[in-house]
């Protein structure tokens, strides 16, 4: 319960139980705001108060009468910069809360300095977030029944309690803590326990999975892509300290140009050796059409008729049919454009650079992946030949309603409660008409059959484009995007 004590007749001390307390903060706001306490009679705290031989006094009830009424989009803003180091953020959050009783258009005025704030505090929180979660490193201790993982990470705001969740889906299988300066976390298979600060003095020792991460991160080292600039932009040099392959990224930056050179000797040819065998595989399964046939009667019957499929063009060139994937009692279906080089070798949708982009989003929104199918619009990967390379060519029109036999199978048998349009073609297939995604982004479009149909951009946009800065800002959106896809499943 967060507490107030008068400092005067006109200025209080708020005292909060720690430095996330979003709940105590809104408690208090509340019964601040309503009182029509003014920003600057606040003095707000985190933790134990200064002056230990102060007697708090509760807060102010609620004024009766008089209701608070906030944007959803304020709370949720709020909820992420609570999380930040700057200890201004509580007096920020209240002076933004006080002048939305009067200015409800506010959080819309981008040149607001507090509105501004409020955004570069929850940009910084999300990054911070996103950081965390790509350069924690585990280390094993213990043996046996006692083994257990932990990392040390030096994050610069309070995440750690609102990462934590992320962990837990993503090791649920393991035990392990995260120790930081500004918290712990800690899952023991079944509980998640946050806890006090820790020190480095606190974090295990170098192991011999080390030597594995190592190995990885030279493997998966691209030379052909190497931009310095922008990889220590993505990986800030003080987090090299904690991770085992920092220490390999000066002889890899040294030997890049003749990486390169080797690794364009070694490029394959188009198209992938054992394409044509893939190829006779599946299309001499088939001697008609398969628009020839009836409806299937189950989802594993429509995904066999599909490997035959002649419908449009396409079949003729693409390595194979790639169909989607799930489970068939899935609450949401995204639908993508079309399998990319990758998919069509691989012949599952998704596995791509977009797909590796589009399931990190997933992750970092809470979507859960249980219930949830992917597919594509058009099931056969369109492309034109350049040198060695398959270069993605959109389908047209005419493709995309052909292979609306198959999407709408797929629809039929799952019954999602959501379907998620990822760009135009998946939309021009789920809507039957071309709309303007951009436009429509975030809006969500009943069917006829009663179907809702979120709208968003297809995630490999945000590859597409070249400033990081603008990428990074595109993928917050479309994480975004992914948590109102959430949200529309609560209840």
């Amino acid at each position: 319960m967060s507490q107030a004590r008068a400092l005067d007749h006109s200025r209080w001390t708020a005292s909060l139980s720690a430095q996330t307390d979003f709940s105590g903060w809104r408690d208090a706001a509340r019964r601040l705001a309503t009182n029509e306490i003014a920003p600057d009679d606040i003095v707000w705290s985190a933790g134990e108060s200064e002056d230990l031989f102060a007697a708090d006094t509760p807060l102010p009830d609620v004024a009766p009468g008089v209701t608070l009424n906030v944007p959803r989009e304020f709370i949720d803003r709020a909820e992420a910069v609570i999380c930040h180091s700057d200890p201004t953020r509580f007096a920020l959050l209240y002076r933004i809360l006080f002048r939305l009783r009067t200015e409800p258009n506010l959080l819309k005025i981008a040149s607001d300095p507090d509105v501004m704030k409020l955004y570069e505090m929850e940009k910084s929180v999300r990054r911070d977030i996103h950081k965390m979660r790509a350069f924690v490193r585990f280390v094993e201790v213990g043996e046996g029944k006692d083994k257990r993982y932990a990392a040390w990470f030096e994050p610069d705001h309070f995440i750690v309690e609102r990462n934590a969740p992320f962990f837990v889906r993503r090791f649920t299988g393991m035990a392990w803590a995260i120790l930081t300066p500004k918290g712990t976390a800690e899952w023991d298979g079944e509980n998640l326990t946050i806890g006090p600060p820790a020190s480095k003095a606190d974090a295990p020792a170098a192991d011999a999975t080390e030597d594995l991460w190592r190995t990885y991160f030279t493997n998966i080292f691209n030379p052909a892509r190497l931009k310095v600039k922008a990889m220590q932009a993505e990986m800030p040099k003080k987090y090299w300290k904690n991770l085992p392959e920092a220490a390999l990224i000066p002889d890899l930056i040294k030997g890049a140009d003749r990486a390169a050179r080797d690794m364009i000797e070694r490029m394959p040819t188009m198209p992938a050796p054992h394409h044509a065998k893939v190829q006779e595989k599946y299309w001499s399964a088939k001697e008609t059409p398969t628009d020839a046939e009836a409806p299937a009667h189950s989802l594993d019957e429509a995904r066999r008729q599909a490997e035959g499929c002649r419908r449009c063009p396409l079949w003729r060139d693409a390595t194979q049919t790639v169909f989607g994937e799930g489970p068939q009692d899935a609450r949401i279906v995204f639908v993508g454009e079309q399998p990319g080089d990758q998919e069509d070798i691989a012949g599952k949708p998704f596995v791509g650079p977009a797909g590796k982009v589009f399931d990190g989003v997933l992750d970092e929104a809470g979507v859960d992946r249980r219930i949830t199918y992917v597919t594509n619009a058009v099931k056969h990967f369109k492309f034109e030949p350049r040198g060695k390379r398959r270069i993605h060519s959109k389908p047209n029109a005419g493709e995309v309603q052909a292979c609306r036999w198959w999407v709408e199978q797929e629809l039929g048998f799952i019954k999602p409660d959501l379907a998620v349009a990822l760009g135009a073609t998946a939309a021009l297939s789920l809507l039957g008409k071309a709309i303007p995604v951009t436009k429509m982004r975030g809006e969500v479009v009943t069917r006829d059959d009663g179907l809702r149909v979120f709208i968003t951009i297809h995630p490999s946009f945000i590859l597409r484009i070249r400033e990081r800065a603008d990428a990074e800002a595109e993928r917050e959106r479309f994480v975004a995007d992914m948590v109102a896809v959430r949200k529309l499943m609560v209840g």
